[in-house]
């Protein structure tokens, strides 16, 4: 059996150069992995909690209290469980937290630990993580969405939408849907500096040029998909993530692009721009707790 025998933890630097914790599971058969929960720019108030150390240290982001909580905790409390058994393991570490938010045992340890442990059982399995988690019928990759232009939370400049990525629905292999959207992306730079815009990068590593707005980033990347010999909406589509939550008050509603906007607003925008280019994706189009404009942009594009 995989009975997980030690475990560790440690504090490293994630790629924003932020504190995160790193876990390692070590089991009775030899086998080994470590894990990293990186944590996002822009998180909603009804996320998992991150265990931060407050302080001057990392101007507040040390995670040197998750560490502890994985080594006096968290390892106790799954130590001499299969690591193979995933579910008995998460509700464990469920358990040894005891809040409905992870709050106090930390969510990037936590979810650390989990991730170290199903890598562990993967490895003293004989198998890819993929194959451990998905079963014998893992065999087909998701289509990738590549974020290439970044903005809002991710980007010093105008543009209020936070990803714009491009999606290769027509690539037929997922290698080759890494070659397109490499493409693009280079293809986007030369765009970029044809026009004399900034080539400099954002936080998740897109471009982050200061452009007029949301209509003229996607100009500029259907451009770039165009340049590359590729088709624009069935070779490559487009995708955004607009994390609102970011420039919404409560009250005042939607301030984007300059103005302040109402839900239904926002929605109409949405709904001109689905009419405009091949998007299939746009995640978090409205802020969180707006309950009711989620309503009315179910409605309005729900079945888009």
């Amino acid at each position: 059996m995989a009975i997980i025998e030690q475990v560790g933890a440690r504090e490293i630097l994630d790629s924003r150069g932020n504190p995160t914790v790193e876990v390692e599971v070590l089991l009775e058969d030899g086998s080994f992995a470590r894990a990293a929960v990186p944590s996002g720019a822009s998180t909603g108030e009804h996320e998992a909690v991150e265990l931060r150390d407050g302080g001057e240290r990392y101007l507040g982001k040390g995670v040197e209290k998750a560490v502890e909580a994985v080594l006096a905790e968290i390892g106790p409390a799954i130590i001499g469980l299969d690591a193979t058994e995933q579910r008995t393991v998460d509700q464990a570490l469920l358990d040894a937290d005891g809040t409905p938010d992870k709050g106090r045992l930390g969510a990037n340890a936590l979810l650390g630990a989990s991730l170290a442990v199903a890598k562990a059982g993967a490895e003293s399995s004989g198998l890819e993580l993929f194959r451990y988690v998905g079963g014998p019928n893992a065999h087909i990759l998701p289509v990738p969405m590549m974020n290439i232009l970044n903005g809002g939370a991710h980007a010093d400049t105008g543009v209020d939408v936070q990803e714009f990525m491009v999606a290769p629905i027509g690539a037929p292999t997922f290698k080759e849907s890494l070659r397109w959207g490499a493409e693009v992306y280079h293809s986007l730079k030369s765009v970029l500096k044809s026009k004399g815009l900034a080539t400099g990068l954002g936080d998740e590593g897109g471009f982050a040029p200061d452009v007029a707005g949301t209509k003229a980033a996607l100009d500029l990347i259907s451009e770039a998909i165009g340049k590359t010999g590729l088709k624009l909406g069935s070779d490559v589509a487009l995708a955004l993530d607009v994390a609102a939550t970011e420039f919404y008050t409560e009250g005042t509603g939607y301030k984007f692009e300059g103005q302040n906007r109402t839900a239904a607003e926002m929605g109409a925008f949405y709904a001109e721009l689905l009419g405009q280019y091949p998007l299939v994706s746009i995640e978090d189009p409205l802020s969180e707790d707006d309950w009711e404009g989620w309503v009315a942009l179910t409605e309005e594009i729900g079945d888009r």
